[in-house]
């Protein structure tokens, strides 16, 4: 029928249903830092642009050494050339914090935009035990990205540290709700 989404049923394992208690842990570890998150807002907002920016160092010196350990090929110089550019950027975020957080906030925002849609139409289509949870994550997550978008740039320092932290909260609690699902199985 036109227009009729399908609903993907994930069969529920023995192994699941005996791990639930795994599942637990990691809701409530995320619940926590998206709880350190939310009250150092601030502070969560630069560790997230040092930790970008040295992935992205990272990510450079990966390519950098894989563009020549692979010798004469096609892609060497689009290789160098993003290992340059991601270097580039890396130190960047490193050496300002704050202004990368500016910049950012709008990237996160859609980031937010992109996730809270995903998990919204994964929760729908996979119908996992707590999943209504999922679903109001998706929705959550979706609305701290249109606000984010809204405030832009002013609220550049705090607002990522403080929507990542609010995201990692209904996150973490989603994954409690399933886990109680599971045990309850």
């Amino acid at each position: 029928m036109p227009g009729q989404i399908d609903v993907v049923i994930i069969q529920v394992t023995q192994e699941m249903i005996r791990n639930w208690g795994w599942f637990l842990a990691f809701g409530i570890v995320l619940m926590l830092l998206g709880i350190a998150a939310v009250v150092r807002s601030v502070t969560a907002t630069v560790a997230s642009m040092l930790f970008f920016g040295w992935l992205m160092v990272f990510a450079s010196i990966v390519d950098l050494v894989s563009a020549f350990m692979v010798g004469k090929w096609a892609g060497f110089f689009l290789h160098l050339a993003l290992a340059i550019l991601l270097g580039i950027t890396g130190v960047m975020f490193i050496k300002n914090p704050g202004i990368s957080a500016e910049v950012a906030t709008l990237v996160m925002s859609m980031f937010f935009l992109i996730a809270g849609l995903y998990q919204l139409v994964v929760a729908l289509w996979t119908h996992l035990p707590g999943y209504g949870w999922h679903v109001a994550n998706g929705v959550i997550t979706f609305l701290l990205g249109v606000l984010l978008m809204a405030q832009w740039p002013i609220s550049g320092l705090y607002a990522i540290g403080l929507f990542v932290g609010i995201s990692l909260i209904f996150y973490g609690w989603a994954w409690i709700a399933m886990a109680l699902g599971l045990r309850k199985m």
